[in-house]
């Protein structure tokens, strides 16, 4: 079964069964064990014993992560308790007037926060959460301007974990530097640039399509927040604005400093070299612990919280940060079992595009159509890049000018993939960082992805008929333009109506 068509059953079921039945956690499970039933020759035992030797590595393999999300949750049920949270939503509501604004600020943040997407997803979410919940946001919307400020975000950005990714997903003996072919692609991700260009318009005309705006509409003002949200933590403090600024603040000077510091930047490694070489989920941790010793060393002195409330929150916090850490360990079983030692998804995609007679001329596109089915089916971006990447740098080879909007080709459709796909780490965090159930984040955000999709589709096409990656820019930004149009046109018309 591996490296065939069976290879995309498991995530498929998983997919499926998600999206049918909303219950994320065992359709994960499924998916996994029908995986490990085709790998193992439909054997029963064996494929048990698979499942939980793949879930094994992959939670070993990603510990980092899942120490962070905990970490960042003890922080979070702190800056909580400390009532700093309640006071930087009271000051928000004088300094931010309308919902607008808000969301406006959200985006702001979103886009500051570039360096990593887990961080960006869970860090906006703690910070803009108190503000959007007093102008009504729903959740939902909430988790789509994060998710649309992560991936899009970090994949433009040169200084990020997302660009040390792509540079590494290189295949050994290309002589192309990463880095310089990263900046090349910056211009031709017409997914990133389109999603960061439509999710404003969004803002700016207040209007929503799709399943978002039956699901506002369905709530009428009413909150959306995640059952066991950290709103149900009792406020024992009177903690200020500061008390939620300077834990943030060093949280982020602390993780960045860390991503340099494990990418030898203090034993003579240049500052791109650095970022490009670290280790981001261990960076982190690093980060969130010194911000967590810092939180400590500014609450308790003055009396914020007590020693046994600081330590109650680790309890809090990990209770909080456990629907996500679930969800990523089965999303990351999941992703191991159709791996290359598995059923070898990856393997099964690189022969059917490998050996396709396909001509040049609409390559980008089909890499883009590609990376969107393998990051949807995978729930990772970064997989993605590593099967896709090396194909087209095989068929254009280093010196052609398509091989740059190919690779922005694989760059946009592995963000579109992992933006709409229910298993995809980012997806998830965002839902957590927004306090929103997951399958509501899920089916709001796809109509929305979908349709920057289109108008990216659109530009590959032209891109690779004209072999002009300025060309295919230019006709996805009007494709998108004409889209806004009409459906500011409709919605105007329905609110006459």
């Amino acid at each position: 079964m591996s490296a065939t068509f069976w290879a995309l059953l498991p995530p498929i079921i998983a997919i499926v069964l998600a999206l049918i039945t909303k219950e994320v956690y065992m359709s994960l499970m499924l998916g996994i064990l029908s995986g490990a039933l085709l790998f193992a020759g439909g054997n029963p035992v064996k494929a048990v014993e698979t499942t939980f030797v793949i879930m094994s590595d992959k939670i070993g393999g990603n510990a980092y992560i899942l120490i962070f999300l905990v970490l960042l949750g003890i922080l979070v049920a702190l800056i909580t308790k400390s009532g700093a949270s309640r006071s930087y939503g009271n000051w928000a509501i004088k300094s931010i007037k309308t919902k607008k604004g808000a969301l406006l600020a959200t985006t702001v943040l979103g886009a500051l926060i570039f360096v990593d997407d887990y961080f960006n997803c869970l860090t906006v979410g703690t910070v803009m959460r108190p503000v959007t919940d007093k102008y009504k946001i729903t959740r939902a919307k909430l988790a789509y301007i994060i998710d649309a400020t992560a991936a899009p975000i970090c994949i433009i950005a040169p200084i990020s974990s997302w660009a040390a990714a792509v540079g590494s997903s290189l295949p050994e003996g290309s002589n192309i530097d990463g880095f310089s072919l990263f900046i090349k692609t910056i211009p031709f991700n017409l997914y990133a640039l389109l999603t960061i260009a439509f999710m404003l318009f969004i803002i700016f005309t207040k209007m929503d399509f799709g399943k978002m705006a039956s699901y506002e509409k369905a709530l009428n003002g009413r909150l959306d927040a995640e059952e066991g949200a950290q709103e149900d933590l009792e406020i024992v403090g009177k903690g200020k604005v500061l008390d939620l600024i300077l834990p943030i603040a060093v949280l982020i000077v602390a993780c960045i400093t860390a991503m340099i510091y494990t990418g030898g930047f203090f034993e003579g490694a240049g500052i791109i070299d650095a970022f490009a070489n670290c280790s981001s989920a261990q960076s982190l941790v690093i980060g969130s612990f010194f911000a967590l010793i810092f939180t400590f060393i500014l609450y308790l002195p003055r009396k914020i919280i007590t020693f046994r409330e600081f330590c109650d929150s680790f309890v809090q916090g990990f209770k909080a940060m456990t629907p996500a850490v679930m969800i990523l360990c089965l999303a990351w079983s999941l992703s191991g079992v159709c791996s290359e030692d598995y059923l070898n998804i990856g393997g099964y995609v690189s022969s059917v595009v490998g050996g396709s007679a396909m001509i040049g001329m609409i390559l980008p596109a089909a890499f883009f159509l590609i990376a969107l089915g393998l990051a949807f089916a995978t729930g990772t971006s970064w997989g993605t890049f590593g099967i896709l990447i090396p194909i087209a740098v095989a068929i254009f080879g280093s010196e052609s000018s398509m091989l740059v909007v190919s690779v922005a080709a694989v760059l946009s459709g592995a963000v579109c993939g992992d933006h709409i796909s229910p298993i995809s780490d980012t997806t998830i965090l965002a839902s957590a960082g927004a306090q929103c159930k997951h399958i509501d984040h899920v089916s709001t955000q796809i109509p929305y992805a979908l349709t920057v999709a289109a108008c990216c589709l659109l530009g590959f096409l032209i891109a690779g008929f004209t072999q002009n990656g300025w060309l295919g820019l230019l006709s996805a930004m009007v494709a998108l333009f004409a889209v806004m149009i009409i459906l500011y046109t409709k919605a105007k018309k329905k609110a006459e109506a």
